[in-house]
Formats: structure tokens, sequence, C-alpha cells
């Protein structure tokens, strides 16, 4: 899945989504000696250049009888071609993956089990939102790779001006208390659309509800459960407090373009967005700082959810010991720290969150991490963004309508969506 963090942004360079695949440039010349060669698709803009061709020259130097084949693939259309590829007899040996299309793919019996490997790759501190939806049907296909979520991004000189720590916002109701105060005289206290439905999401997991649930077989719509309520309520306090549009999403008007119009206080997005806000007006460089999304309480941080990619080997690969060789290093804790200061990335595990802690925004974006979550684990869940009644249910309550009755309607559309190829 894409991971739409500051849409606007060009599809960011903190971006993970997932969505196509055509292959262009190597990274390698050929001329290494190595007796086995693996082809490996990794992702447009996932990564640097630079980090990926230091990657490859590291690795081929530290295994030089493995010649690594690195094909970019394009996000759009991706998942065609990787389900083309697994069902054909010249599939790559490693392929990136969006975190939450593993179990598209996994369906199908052309992705291979790697259970056995969880704890020699130190999978017991992974971070969740990568590795449970990098599991099917009780089994790990995809390896976390790096992840990516949202922050708070402020402007440090309005929250000055309104006598706000930022620091000192630790929980939704001071979070709360702190954007009233910061909206007025002209200033929004935060800009937040209607529609991101991501956001909700994280607050509907800190009051232990969810999207969808499953039993018996069968997945069902949980919009309209307590706890899901009670998270489509604070959205809406929130909300309140700013100008967003009702019904539309970050991306209509991109709020990159928003905040850079020095108005707002607030926005919700990855760390990311802040360079194109400075891009947009460059009179706000030096002014903007990250904080986590603050949590029910000070203990803990606000859920989110986690973007980001996984690392899968098809059942199809005729080389699957150097291809598990190849994602071991890369997702290995020497390489994972690199890939962090490289690219402000969160790395895959939650032990190595101290890497950032000299990058402000990854840092924030770290500590969120923790309690990172994946929207549901099921290929079914295509058919509901294809559509997303999540969207029309915020619109609907934000314009006034019944939360309980919107929020049945919607859960009644989830669950036909993602039992309709059941």
């Amino acid at each position: 899945m894409q991971l739409r963090l500051f849409a606007g942004v060009s599809v960011l360079v903190m971006t993970a989504g997932l969505s196509a695949c055509s292959s262009s440039s190597d990274t390698s010349d050929g001329s290494s000696g190595g007796n086995t060669t693996i082809d490996v698709w990794l992702m447009r803009d996932s990564v640097s250049a630079q980090f990926q061709n230091e990657f490859v020259k590291g690795f081929e130097a530290a295994h030089p009888d493995i010649k690594v084949k690195v094909q970019i693939q394009e996000w759009d259309g991706i998942g065609e071609k990787v389900t083309a590829a697994l069902a054909s007899n010249d599939a790559p040996d490693v392929i990136e993956t969006g975190n939450t299309q593993v179990a598209q793919f996994a369906q199908s019996g052309g992705l291979l089990d790697l259970s056995d490997k969880v704890g020699d790759l130190g999978g017991s501190t992974w971070l969740k939102g990568l590795a449970e939806p990098g599991a099917y049907d009780g089994k790990q296909y995809g390896i976390p790779y790096y992840a990516a979520n949202r922050v708070v991004i402020y402007r440090t000189d309005l929250f000055k001006r309104a006598g706000v720590d930022a620091s000192a916002i630790k929980t939704r109701d001071q979070w709360i208390a702190a954007t009233k105060k910061l909206n007025s005289g002209g200033t929004q206290g935060i800009y937040l659309p209607g529609q991101n439905w991501y956001t909700l999401s994280g607050f509907i997991w800190d009051e232990g509800g969810d999207l969808a649930t499953q039993s018996g077989g069968k997945w069902k719509g949980a919009l309209d459960t307590p706890a899901a309520i009670r998270g489509m309520q604070f959205y809406e306090k929130l909300q309140a407090l700013g100008k967003g549009p009702k019904d539309s999403d970050e991306a209509n008007p991109p709020q990159a373009d928003v905040m850079a119009k020095g108005k707002v206080a607030q926005v919700v997005s990855s760390p990311g967005g802040a360079n194109v806000v400075i891009q947009d007006n460059p009179a706000l460089k030096g002014k903007l700082g990250f904080f986590p999304i603050p949590g029910k309480t000070a203990a803990t941080p606000g859920a989110v959810f986690t973007g980001g990619s996984d690392l899968v080997i098809p059942t199809a690969s005729t080389k699957q010991g150097a291809a598990y060789t190849f994602i071991k290093e890369l997702t290995g804790d020497t390489w994972q720290k690199k890939l962090a200061l490289a690219m402000s990335y969160v790395p895959n595990k939650t032990t190595l969150a101290s890497s950032v802690a000299s990058d402000p925004g990854a840092a924030a974006m770290a500590v969120g991490a923790a309690q990172g979550h994946a929207t549901p684990n099921t290929p079914g869940w295509a058919a509901v963004e294809a559509k997303n009644p999540i969207k029309d249910y915020m619109t609907a309550v934000l314009t006034g309508g019944d939360i309980q009755k919107k929020a049945a309607t919607a859960s009644e559309a989830i669950t036909e969506a993602m039992n309709s190829g059941s």
C-alpha cells in the first residue's frame, strides 16, 4: 500500500507506496566475478541512489560469491507486475513490496515462507506495523525493511507567541488545550482535512477499536463500535480547531501548500512534509518543529498507521539462499542504522530507534512507530480502499450527520467490500 503521508509531495521521498513495477537501471556494471547473480526489485525513491549503490558495493565486498543486479521499479502498476512475476518461471529473487500488500501476494502461494528465519533476523523487536502485515495465515513472508509514519509538524514561532510549550504536550487533552490557544488571531490551531482517515485510524486504535474485525473467517466493519465512535468524536473535536475542508483529504488542496501560507500552527504529516512547506515558503526555514502524535495518556504516544516496505522472496526463485543473505544484510542492524540516517526513516526494530536521535523529525516519528499499526491484514482490504466508505463517513459526521447511524452505514459498506471476493 502506498504510504500517503503528505499528499501533494510528489509521492514523497518519504513515501513507501506500492503501486507499480517497471524496471530500469541496474546498480552493478556486471564486472563482478561472483558465482551467483541475484535479481532484486527495489522501488523508485524508496532509498536514494547513493545509499543503494553504497549497500550493493558493501554487500558484494562482504559476499564475493554473490553479485547483485538491482532493477528499479515504478510504483504505478506494481501490484499487477508482482502478481505476474510470482506466477512465472522467471521471477526476481528479492522483491520490495508495500507492507500491507504482502497478504495479497502470499495468498497466491507465490512467496517463500520465512517463519523459521524470524529468530535469526531479530524478529522479536520488529516494528509491529511492518511485521504483522508481513505475515499471512500464521506464517511470515515479509521481512520488515523500513517504516515511516505521521507526526505533528508545528510552527515554533506561533507556539512561542501563544505561550505553548510543544515538549509538554503528552496527552490528547493537552493537545486540544494547546490547539485552542493557537486557534486565534487569524491563525488556524491545526489544519486537519475532514477525510484524513489514516489519522482517524490512529485515534480509533488508541481507544482500543479497529477498522474491521474478523470472526469465523469473515471480516466485519467495526466503525460502529463504541471504541471507534470515541475515536471519531475526538477527530471531530480536533478538526474543528481549524479551517480544514470537511469533504476532502490532505491532497485537496495539498496541506503543504496551506501551511506554507503562514497561517497554520500544526499539521499531521510525515516529517518529510516540512521540507515541502519550506520549499514553498523559504521564510519558514528554522520555524518548523516536530512532536509525536499524543496518546490518551502521557505513558503511551498516540497510535499511528505504519507505512513502509517489506522484502520478500518468490517461491519461484532458484537462488533463495543468496536472496536470504541479501535480505539479512539489508535488514540487519548495521545497514538499518545507515538507512535511517540517510533517508530519515524509522529502522525496522524498536531497539534501533536511538539511531535517529540526531534527526528531530525522524526521532519524533520513531516514538510513534512503537505504537504503529497497519490496516486489516487481508487481501480484501484493497476493495475497501478502492471505494473508501471511511472518507464518506467522516464527511457525513463532520457536516452534522448522526454519528451512530453513519458509522453503521460505513461498517456495512466495509463488510460488503471485504467479503465480496470470498
